[in-house]
């Protein structure tokens, strides 16, 4: 006798056989017995999860000898037929070879207003659905909402998004989900057992794990492994076999990312590659793992962790709460970006690297919030009279980090303090050093900035007061001031305006030509007397573009390239 694969031989024959899909199984015994049968049903979900299975199911219990009814008999000849696929009044084909209108008129329209053989409906099954031409769906239109009392429709896909909404309308729509960890492994070890196979339970977690939900691709990895190490089966053999990662290895390089350790990280990806690892596959493990550390930081239990054990559910609750959430979403981001591009890159190492390399970044990068707190603990220790002196560090910003990440502190950028203003006649020399260049400045803009060199013909510097510079413009083009008052067309002025002057500057525009008067101070903020941590600072800009008149801040601007995104005070 041929050999049968187990993916065939524990195919379920009884709706209790299904596995993970009860909300599915339920409702259609219910409508049996309360005999509430619709002429059309639609089964969706993944691949592997039970769709075409579910609908032989049905079939047989509404063509059973003893039936209609929920546990059909499998001995009777509908069930037998069936169960074969040699019935006459049940015929089942794959929508992805007949896509042509006419396979569906020889089928089903020209056949379907003949009476069953001989049993008691006239059952379609149609696998992939989703793969019909437009023309056959359209003829398939009429046929689907009014057919014969003896005919039903059942109809199974992996796309629904690809069936026509006249066509959903028309069924009974029933979503098979993916099948968890722990069902797999239960069914897997009902196998394994009647079988007389000796796997370990490792073993049959990274099959399950591989399967992606779908009970089909278990089984028949199941089965290539007997083939390929016999009927005693170790989790390496899994590994070897299928490409994945090891669970401790795949915790070992999130942890290594997560607490920034690039050489590390590096190391473990070169080992992966060199093993003939799944690099994509990685990548999605990763984004799992670090899905279920987000999960634990917020309601990690196992009522929204179903596929892990309690030792796994704590060992991710301690390292949750050693995370910094922003770091952690960051570090989820570069690796869903790396899943997208990795499916089309040439070199997928280099891409995975690149991306743990940030990933590493990001996690020793300090946040906004953590330099919010600094600056506000310095405040406060300001003006409780404490150390002022540049030579005392500010509280770390590493400070309520896990202890693991302390061999990394985030560097400490303290601003310079604007510049003491050069004496009057210099002040001069450069203002007639920037009139005189003004053409050729304004040139240099235009090349960055085509809109802002429009505007900036009609102005003239007027000004230049320690490292503020005014520009002015003529009151009858003053409505021209507000066009060059954005962040892109200040940080090109005052780029090419330093490399005229030599040094860092603060540009403000202003209507009429107005100069303030040589050695006067510029108008930069006050600096702000102790107060509580939450109070502003005593004459701080109000707005955001007042913040780039400041020289501190422009300094911090252009060494990083940056821009200002949000003032809180």
């Amino acid at each position: 006798m041929a050999y049968e694969v187990l993916a065939r031989k524990w195919r379920p024959q009884q709706f209790d056989d299904v596995v993970g899909q009860a909300h599915v199984t339920q409702t259609l015994r219910n409508a049996i017995t309360s005999d509430r049968v619709a002429h059309a049903y639609i089964f969706v979900g993944p691949r592997g999860t039970g769709k075409t299975t579910t609908a032989r199911i049905f079939a047989k219990a509404l063509n059973c000898a003893q039936g209609p009814t929920p546990t059909p008999c499998d001995t009777c000849d509908s069930c037998k037929e069936i169960t074969a696929g040699s019935s006459f009044d049940v015929l089942e084909f794959d929508a992805a070879s007949n896509t042509q209108v006419d396979k569906i008129r020889d089928i089903i329209i020209d056949s379907v207003s003949f009476a069953p053989a001989s049993a008691r409906f006239k059952i379609y099954i149609i696998d992939e659905v989703h793969m019909l031409s437009t023309s056959s769906f359209n003829a398939l239109l009429k046929t689907l909402e009014e057919p014969p009392k003896h005919v039903k429709f059942f109809f199974a896909t992996t796309d629904p998004q690809k069936v026509p909404t006249t066509i959903l309308s028309r069924c009974q729509r029933f979503d098979l989900r993916r099948i968890s960890l722990r069902e797999i492994v239960g069914q897997l070890e009902k196998i394994a057992k009647a079988e007389q196979i000796v796997i370990a339970p490792d073993a049959l977690l990274a099959i399950a794990r591989g399967a992606e939900g779908g009970l089909r691709d278990a089984t028949g990895a199941l089965d290539q492994l007997v083939a390929f190490r016999g009927k005693k089966i170790a989790e390496p053999d899994v590994l070897a076999v299928f490409g994945l990662v090891a669970h401790q290895t795949l915790e070992a390089l999130a942890h290594a990312v997560v607490g920034g350790d690039i050489s590390t990280t590096l190391r473990i990806v070169a080992e992966l590659d060199a093993n003939g690892k799944d690099l994509q596959r990685l990548v999605v493990e990763l984004l799992g793992y670090f899905r279920d550390l987000l999960v634990c930081r917020y309601a990690g239990d196992a009522a929204v962790l179903p596929d892990l054990t309690e030792e796994q559910i704590a060992q991710l609750k301690t390292s949750a709460a050693a995370l910094d959430t922003d770091k952690l979403l960051r570090i989820v981001e570069l690796l869903v970006e790396a899943d997208a591009r990795m499916r089309y890159a040439l070199s997928r190492r280099t891409l995975l690297e690149i991306a743990l390399v940030r990933g590493c970044r990001a996690a020793r990068v300090a946040t906004l919030d953590e330099v919010l707190r600094s600056v506000q603990a310095a405040r406060a220790a300001v003006g409780a009279g404490g150390p002022a002196d540049d030579d005392e560090p500010p509280p770390a910003l590493v400070a309520e980090e896990p202890a693991r990440y302390a061999a990394a502190p985030v560097p400490r950028t303290v601003a310079p303090p604007p510049a003491a203003p050069p004496p009057a006649a210099a002040a001069q020399d450069d203002l007639a050093k920037l009139v005189q260049q003004w053409p050729k400045l304004v040139e240099q803009i235009g090349g960055v900035d085509l809109m802002a060199r429009k505007y900036l013909v009609d102005a003239q510097p007027a000004s230049v007061v320690g490292d503020h510079v005014v520009i002015a413009f003529d009151p009858e083009f003053a409505g021209e001031v507000a066009n060059v008052r954005n962040p892109r067309t200040q940080k090109v002025v005052q780029h090419v305006l330093r490399e005229a002057l030599g040094r860092a500057v603060a540009v403000e525009f202003k209507v009429g030509a107005a100069a303030a008067a040589p050695g006067a101070p510029p108008p930069a903020t006050v600096a702000p007397a102790a107060a509580a941590p939450s109070a502003a600072p005593k004459g701080a800009p109000k707005d955001k573009r007042d913040w780039h008149k400041h020289p501190a801040v422009n300094n911090v601007l252009e060494a990083f390239n940056g821009d200002i995104g949000d003032v809180r005070q």
